[in-house]
C-alpha cells in the first residue's frame, strides 16, 4: 500500500484537494484508492503520534487509522492531507525560524505506516502571502508576536526543504508553489491520488472556478470540447490565455498592511522566494511540479 500525506503548506489548500479528489468517488474505488476527509482520522492520527513518539506502529495501530479512515476492504493508496501535519498556525514561525519542526514530522509520519511505500506533497507559498494571511487568522496575536523577532526576509524555504528531504529518507517529495495552481491543478491532483496524467476527473475546475467568472469557465469548457489539448503543456496554454482575458485580479489580492512593509519589501522577498523556488526546482530527492 502507497500512504501518502499532503501537508499543505498552511494558506495553500483548504481541503481544496480533498474535495476534489473525493468528487470522484466511484473512480478512486475503481482504483482502490482512499482520500478521506480529515475530520474522520485527524484525532486518531493525533493520539497516534502522540504515542509512538516517533516509533513505528504495530499493526492495531495502523488496522485503528485504517478503520477510522475508510470502509475499503483493499486498499493500494492512502492519502491524508492536512496542513496541520507540519505545525498548527501559531508555530509556523517560531524562535528558531521559519517551520523549523517541519523536518521532524516526516520520519513520524512515516512511522505510521512503516511498512508502506510512503509519498510527502507540499505547496509552497510566497511569504510575502503567507504572512499578511498568519497575521489575518490570528487576530489574538500580533504582528510582532507572530514573528518572534524575524525579519520577513529571513523565511527561508529553500533550507527548509533541504532539511526536509533529507528527513524523507529518499521517499517520494512532490512539490509544487501555490501561485502556480491555476496552472498546474489538473497534475497536482493526479499526482497526489496516484492517477494516470490522461485520467478524466471532476474538480479540474475547482482553482480556476475561484479566481474566473462563470462566463470564462463555460467558455473554456467549450473551447476543450472543440480543441482537446494535445498534452499538458497546450493544455496550460490555453488555460493562460484565457486567464488572461478572464482572471478577476481582485480574486488573488491579499489586503493585509503590516507595520513597516512597503512595495520594495514585498519585491525583495518576493525574489528571494523566486530564486528559492529555482533552487528547490533544481535540487535531488524533488519532484517538482512546474508551470
Amino acid at each position: 500500500m502507497k500512504v501518502v500525506f499532503h501537508l499543505g503548506a498552511h494558506s495553500t489548500d483548504e481541503d481544496r484537494i480533498v474535495g476534489a479528489l473525493s468528487s470522484n468517488d466511484r473512480l478512486l474505488e475503481s482504483h482502490r484508492i482512499a482520500v478521506p476527509a480529515p475530520r474522520s482520522y485527524r484525532m486518531v492520527l493525533r493520539d497516534a503520534l502522540v504515542s509512538l513518539k516517533g516509533g513505528p506502529a504495530p499493526q492495531d495501530v495502523q488496522d485503528a487509522i485504517i478503520e477510522a479512515s475508510t470502509e475499503a476492504p483493499v486498499l493500494d493508496r492512502l492519502v491524508f492531507s492536512h496542513a496541520f501535519f507540519l505545525c498548527i498556525p501559531e508555530r509556523v514561525i517560531t524562535k528558531r525560524g521559519f517551520y523549523a519542526m517541519a523536518p521532524g514530522k516526516l520520519a513520524p509520519l512515516a512511522n505510521l505506516f512503516p511498512d508502506a511505500e510512503t509519498e510527502f506533497h507540499l505547496a509552497l507559498i510566497n511569504p510575502a502571502s503567507l504572512i499578511p494571511q498568519l497575521v489575518a487568522r490570528l487576530p489574538k496575536r500580533s504582528y510582532e508576536q507572530i514573528m518572534e523577532g524575524h525579519d520577513p526576509r529571513e523565511l527561508r524555504w529553500e533550507p527548509l526543504i533541504r532539511q526536509m528531504v533529507e528527513a524523507a529518507g529518499g521517499r517520494r517529495f512532490v512539490i509544487w508553489c501555490n501561485e502556480d495552481l491555476p496552472l498546474i491543478w489538473p497534475e497536482v491532483l493526479r499526482s497526489v491520488g496516484g492517477l494516470p496524467e490522461d485520467q478524466a476527473l471532476k474538480g479540474d475546475m475547482m482553482v480556476l472556478r475561484q479566481i474566473m467568472p462563470e462566463e470564462g469557465i463555460e467558455r473554456l469548457r467549450s473551447y476543450f470540447a472543440a480543441n482537446p489539448p494535445k498534452s499538458v503543456l497546450h493544455r496550460r496554454k490555453i488555460v493562460a490565455a484565457f486567464l488572461d482575458k478572464y482572471a478577476q485580479p481582485e480574486a488573488l489580492e491579499i489586503e493585509a498592511p503590516l507595520p513597516g512593509w512597503t512595495d520594495e519589501l514585498v519585491d525583495e522577498i518576493t525574489a528571494q522566494y523566486d530564486a528559492d523556488v529555482a533552487a528547490i526546482a533544481r535540487m535531488p530527492g524533488v519532484e517538482f511540479i512546474a508551470p
